[in-house]
């Protein structure tokens, strides 16, 4: 019966925040800890805030505002949002009109994780009707699309959970080193059971917000064009960004390169039977779904109002005539893509916000579906 212990977790959690916001304001002094600890109680409002949508990204540059824009800077600039303190790696911001909350979770799968747990279990807010969108950058397989698109994901495939041997030690007719735990090697068709390696989302709500978006004008900048010229056997890879559906890997690890990226589409197609499409690759969104999903279990969240839009800012492989090795040292110096990307996931991201914090009457109880034509 685990939705019977909620109210043991959330008052874990209240404890938690209590002493570390008391340690941190007062160098861990134990009177002002106590004192630190009265005074938070006597702080607390007696009603959560409600939240209708919560903008997850991952990332910042620089300050919040002002400077070259990361995911968080355009919701910040353009949205009526202020600040609440939080254990994490920035601030949350809210707006009360709207009640859009705006989280930054930092880079990796392990802080993504933690924000949103640690957002999850949050007591100031309610969360049990709040759709979930996240709204970052990634990388982009030139096969499908260009550099600057924005992208919907049904499935999210882990990238980490596996079994590895150095590619110089596997047998001769292994393609790839890494393979499927609890198989004799790469794409094993006696598969087990996903345990964490794919997780599927709504796939009536994602429909939904790519019917909703598909005819959105994304902004370009000429200076891009000459990056997606490069890659001269990849036509998709050349043409203007646009939106569409696409499925991600989540993995810890910035991989890079052609046989890299042959393993992606191999190993997406694996854990999800063919249904899915290896598109975007970043590093963060099985753990916040993994998150969400246990958060689901004590009745805090509903798993099934996550979204996930990641725009490309970069590819994940080399054009012709260049190795891996150095087109990835150029990425590290600056994505081609950043900004168009950041605007995407912006742009995009704020139909939907807009659609359902204006219309909530119609989206509170009722998870919007969309059919494939």
């Amino acid at each position: 019966m685990p939705r019977l212990r909620a109210p043991l977790v959330l008052i874990s959690v209240v404890l938690v925040n209590i002493l570390m916001a008391g340690c941190a304001k007062t160098n861990d002094a134990p009177g002002a800890v106590k004192d630190a600890a009265t005074q938070h109680i006597a702080a607390q409002t007696p009603v959560p805030l409600p939240v209708k949508v919560v903008v997850v990204t991952m990332f910042e540059i620089g300050a919040d505002e002002g400077d070259r824009a990361g995911e968080f800077q355009l919701w910040k600039e353009r949205r009526d949002i202020e600040p609440l303190p939080f254990l994490g790696y920035r601030d949350l911001h809210y707006d009360a009109e709207s009640q859009l909350l705006v989280l930054v979770t930092g880079i990796g799968t392990a802080r993504a994780t933690a924000a949103t747990m640690a957002l999850g279990l949050d007591p100031r807010f309610d969360l049990t009707h709040s759709y979930w969108l996240v709204a970052g950058i990634a990388g982009i397989d030139p096969e499908d699309a260009p550099v600057g698109s924005a992208v919907w994901a049904e499935y999210l495939v882990d990238g980490d959970l596996a079994h590895e041997i150095d590619p110089r030690e596997i047998p001769d007719d292994w393609e790839f080193g890494y393979f499927p735990r609890y198989t004799k090697g790469p794409l094993d068709t006696h598969k087990p059971e996903p345990t964490g390696e794919m997780y599927q989302l709504n796939p009536g709500l994602t429909e939904w917000a790519y019917q909703l978006t598909k005819h959105v004008e994304l902004i370009d900048d000429p200076s891009v064009q000459h990056v997606r010229d490069l890659y001269t056997r990849h036509p998709k890879a050349q043409g203007k960004p646009y939106v569409l559906k696409g499925d991600h890997i989540a993995g810890y690890t910035f991989w890079h390169g052609k046989l890299m990226n042959d393993w992606a589409n191999h190993w997406v197609d694996y854990w999800t039977d063919g249904k899915g499409e290896f598109v975007t690759s970043a590093m963060e969104d099985t753990g916040t779904y993994l998150s969400l999903m246990w958060l689901d279990r004590i009745g805090r969240v509903d798993k099934d109002r996550l979204m996930v839009l990641r725009t490309g800012s970069n590819y994940t492989m080399q054009p012709p005539g260049v190795t891996a090795a150095e087109n990835l040292l150029k990425e590290n110096q600056g994505y081609a893509g950043l900004q168009i990307s950041v605007e995407a996931a912006y742009r995009v991201g704020s139909v939907v916000v807009d659609e359902i914090t204006s219309n909530w009457s119609t989206y509170k109880d009722q998870i919007p579906q969309g059919q494939k034509p």
